[in-house]
């Protein structure tokens, strides 16, 4: 199956972005809804994707190699290095989130200190988002108490943070 140019390079979303889901992909690409995504990889790049047990996306194998981006998540698991490709508010999210060891952070205590030491001042939920992001990606933890609180999944020597490739 030959690919379009537009195909290849919303495969090459997908690579970059996985795990990621519908809504993702909607925004990136300009849809009008998580079922039209549904139906273009359906439809377009059955054999290049598949869900995981959590229903998000991911790339096959081939998928990678047939696009030249670089996996938004390589490595995990047990002491071996996690290296994510996230974006800039993903980056100083985990920048200020304290380590697995620390006591957790709200997601109110994260945009503080984004704040301070950033000077940024994100949406909460643009905050939010990214550390939801971060969880699919198995780089945060959460704890439960009288609000979601959050730690890094992984210390923070185990962590690779890089900027994601340019678009294709």
């Amino acid at each position: 199956m030959g690919l379009s140019d537009r195909d290849r390079n919303r495969l090459a979303d997908i690579v970059e972005l996985q795990p990621t889901k519908n809504a993702t992909l909607q925004e990136r690409w300009g849809l009008e809804s998580g079922s039209e995504v549904h139906h273009y990889l359906e439809e377009t790049l059955s054999e290049y994707y598949f869900r995981d047990d959590n229903s998000l996306i991911r790339a096959t194998d081939e998928a990678a190699e047939l696009v030249d981006v670089e996996p938004g998540v390589e490595g995990g698991g047990d002491d071996e290095r996690l290296i994510l490709r996230v974006p800039e508010l993903e980056r100083q999210v985990i920048a200020v989130l304290p380590g697995p060891e620390e006591e957790s952070m709200s997601v109110v205590a994260v945009l503080h200190r984004l704040r301070d030491e950033f000077d940024i001042d994100p949406p909460v939920e643009e905050v939010r988002e990214a550390i939801a992001n971060l969880r699919r990606k198995d780089a945060v933890a959460v704890t439960y108490r009288l609000v979601p609180t959050y730690t890094l999944a992984v210390s923070r020597e185990q962590l690779t943070v890089e900027a994601p490739s340019a678009a294709t």
